[in-house]
Formats: C-alpha cells, structure tokens, sequence
C-alpha cells in the first residue's frame, strides 16, 4: 500500500536547517535544565530566573516543532512566521543571559563547599546553556530577512529590533524597582513614563504582527510604526538627557558611587543601570528608524 504519509507530515520541518537548528534547541534546553534540575541546583531569584528560561524556551521549541511537523499551526489565529521569528529573537536574548547569570553566581573552581560533583554538573549546565544560545541565534540568522525578500515583519531587522527594544525596557524596569529612587523628581518620573509607553506600543507593534492583525487596522499600520519609532526616538533621546543629569549631577545625585553603599542594595547603581540601557534602546531606536525606511511589509505570512 501507498504510504500518504507525506501529505500530513512536514518532514521539512526536522530535516531543513532551521528544523536542525531547532531539535538541536530542544536538545540542548533538555539537557541543560535536567543537569541543573538533577544535581547542579538553582537558588534565588537568578536560578530562579534561568530555570524558567530554560523549560519556557523548550515547551516552545517543542510546540514550534510539533505543530510545523504537523502542519497544525495552519489551524492557529496566528502569523505563524511573525511568531516563531519573534520567539526565536526572544529566545535568544533569554538565553543569552541565562547562559551568563548562572555561572556567574552558581560556577566555582574548587569543590569547597559544594563538592566537586555538583560543581562539574554546574559546569556542564553552563556548557550546554552556551551551546543552547548558539543554536537560537542560528535559528535567528538563518530565518532574517534578506535584502530583497518578502517576508514577515518581525524576520526584518526593524521586527527582530522591536524584540531587542522590549527586552532592554524590561531590564530598565527592574532596575527602576530596585531601589533606584525615580520618584524624587519630577523629571525622573518623566523618564519612568517615556519608558513605559515606548515599551507598550512596543509590545502593540509586536502584539498585532504575531496575530496577523495588522490588515484589520483603520489606519496604515506600516506608517503608524515609522511614526511611533520617530517619536521613540526623541523621547528616549529626552530620557537620556535628563536622567543622567538628575541622578549624577552634583546639584541632584552623587557623580560617584557612595562609599557606605552596601553592594546589591545601592540606589547608585540602579540608576547607572537605567543610564546605561537608556542609551542602549536610544540607539537601537535610532537603528529601527533607519531599516523601517526599507523594509515592506506583509500582513500574513
């Protein structure tokens, strides 16, 4: 009998490169995860933090794989290239910090006091969380957009920034909650709402790409990003003036580090934090504005 297999089943997804890439990501987060989970241990916020990248990536590594093998993601109210182009930026970035978190706070040379076993499973675990964020950045540059492609929006380098964009503002976030004393002023506090709507039409724009939304908008969708983008740019270029000012100018903060400051509890580097990742998203605005010049963009791929 004729085997009809092939009509149901994407054999594509597992033997094309990116299919590669991404059963080499379940893989890896598998055995990263269990080598932590079964004798390296994880505390704290931090462990804590890349113990849930590690099984968040791999839950949707495995539902990506399954559901293009399948060919269910057919079934699904998604722009199914706009989401696995978002996750695999996403996912990156998560990983990446979890690749240096952990054995920042969990790796050791010596054995004292955690034994050796558990010190070289920690060590494994930071191999494989490294090789781990390879494999998503593979994913990553073997998925963008070409010069001249059509594609979907968020496999452009403006849609892959939009990701990088919200990341950063989330690490300005808990920055700001830790301590970082942005109520004094009224300017700080400004600076706390340009972050804050920036990275909600952050999240819009992203939100309406993955859903495929974009079409059923009364305005043009496209415009209203440049747009957006335009005036994210002169506002965090407003936040990047007036924080810096206010937390390090002599008249309204300390330009140093105060010397009785404790260390993970000091207001002063929270706000070196934010000033720092300020002019990171600043910049990457400023490069989003010049590729969302070039780009064309699809409501549903």
């Amino acid at each position: 009998m004729e085997s009809t297999g092939g009509q149901y089943l994407n054999m594509a997804a597992m033997t094309s490169p990116v299919g590669i890439a991404r059963l080499l990501q379940m893989a890896l987060g598998c055995a990263t995860f269990s080598l932590v989970a079964h004798r390296g241990g994880f505390s704290a916020a931090y462990g804590t933090f890349c113990m849930f990248v590690w099984t968040f990536c791999f839950a949707l590594t495995v539902f990506i794989i399954a559901c293009e093998f399948t060919h269910l993601h057919s079934c699904l109210s998604l722009s199914w290239g706009n989401f696995t182009a978002a996750f695999a930026m996403l996912a990156t970035l998560m990983s990446v910090t979890a690749a240096v978190i952990y054995p920042l706070y969990f790796v050791q040379l010596g054995c004292y006091p955690i034994g050796c076993e558990v010190r070289d499973f920690r060590i494994a675990a930071s191999v494989f969380a490294g090789l781990l964020f390879l494999a998503y950045a593979a994913e990553v540059c073997l998925t963008r957009a070409k010069p001249g492609q059509v594609t979907s929006y968020m496999a452009t380098i403006s849609g892959l920034l939009k990701i990088v964009q919200a990341f950063v503002a989330c690490i300005i976030f808990g920055a700001l909650v830790n301590d970082s004393q942005y109520s004094k002023y009224v300017a700080t506090q400004w600076c706390v709402a340009v972050y804050s709507f920036c990275f909600v039409l952050t999240v819009l724009v992203v939100a309406f790409s993955v859903t495929g939304k974009t079409a059923l908008l009364w305005f043009p969708f496209e415009r209203a990003v440049v747009i957006y983008t335009f005036g994210a740019v002169l506002l965090y270029l407003s936040a990047a003036v007036i924080w810096p000012v206010f937390c390090f100018d002599s008249k309204y903060g300390s330009p140093r580090r105060p010397g009785l400051c404790a260390k993970g509890k000091c207001p002063w580097d929270s706000q070196l934090v934010i000033a720092i990742f300020t002019y990171v998203n600043l910049l990457l605005y400023v490069v989003d504005l010049a590729y969302s010049q070039r780009i064309r963009f699809v409501s549903q791929l």
